[in-house]
């Protein structure tokens, strides 16, 4: 995975906020912390993606019969199952 240089302006006081976490020791520089941040985003709008997916497919699926305690029922088996 090749590397693309890109050149971002941050205001003194996000600068500020950058650094004393660099200093800390979570990140060992700006670019690694700009890089875990994109990462969490993408990670964020996975999930986000997979619930809208998910509920898009439950509304298509149209009305059970089953009832809440018995959907409760057969996934709590299921687990048991796995167990």
């Amino acid at each position: 995975m090749g590397i693309v240089r890109k050149s971002i302006s941050f205001t003194e006081q996000q600068d500020t906020y950058i650094r004393s976490l660099i200093e800390k020791g979570f990140y060992t520089n700006d670019s690694e912390y700009v890089r875990d941040i994109v990462r969490k985003d993408q990670e964020s709008r996975r999930n986000i993606i997979d619930l809208q997916d998910a509920l898009l497919e439950g509304l298509e699926s149209g009305v059970s019969s089953e009832t809440i305690d018995s959907i409760w029922d057969e996934e709590i088996k299921a687990h048991d199952r796995r167990k």
